[in-house]
């Protein structure tokens, strides 16, 4: 077995969900979750199929980003992979949606971090062992760190 590593391209920084599941409806089954999500988002997706003609499957509502979920899914080339990339909402308004869907078995990295996806490969194919999501800390949050993140948390609307 090979471990590889696969950088994910996000030229924009965009937030970016990478996740496993296991059928070929994910395709449509994510779309709909997605569109149910957050008016107006604008995401493109991507799946990569398992078994048949063994095909990155693709949906959304950009064609540059579903065009970019399809580069990065084939990429990482890992069967029952998909690569979700999104405007105009954040991961947090997405991941319980994502998680109904009865197809969907794990989320590796919801982020608009840079990001690796770390994946083995074996004769019969790939698989994703997991992702390095940004960089390393480089120390412990400070009084006045604890103020700014919460304040940023406030501004965003997530706290009260």
């Amino acid at each position: 077995m090979d471990i590889r590593e696969v950088e994910v391209e996000n030229p924009e920084q965009m937030s970016v969900i990478i996740g496993q599941t296991h059928f070929i409806k994910t395709a449509e089954d994510l779309y709909e979750a997605l569109m149910n999500s957050v008016p107006g988002i604008q995401f493109g997706l991507a799946f990569c199929e398992a078994s048949g003609p063994c095909l990155v499957r693709a949906e959304g509502t950009d064609a540059d980003l579903k065009a970019l979920a399809a580069k990065n899914a084939l990429a990482i080339g890992a069967g029952h992979s998909f690569v979700v990339f999104v405007r105009n909402a954040y991961p947090i308004n997405l991941i319980q949606s994502i998680r109904e869907v009865p197809e969907v078995v794990t989320l590796f990295a919801a982020t608009a971090n840079p990001l690796t996806v770390v994946i083995a490969e074996t004769p019969r194919g790939r698989g994703i062992l997991g992702v390095v999501d940004g960089e390393r800390p480089t120390g412990i949050e400070s009084e006045a760190d604890v103020a700014e993140r919460r304040t940023l948390l406030r501004k965003l609307g997530y706290k009260l």
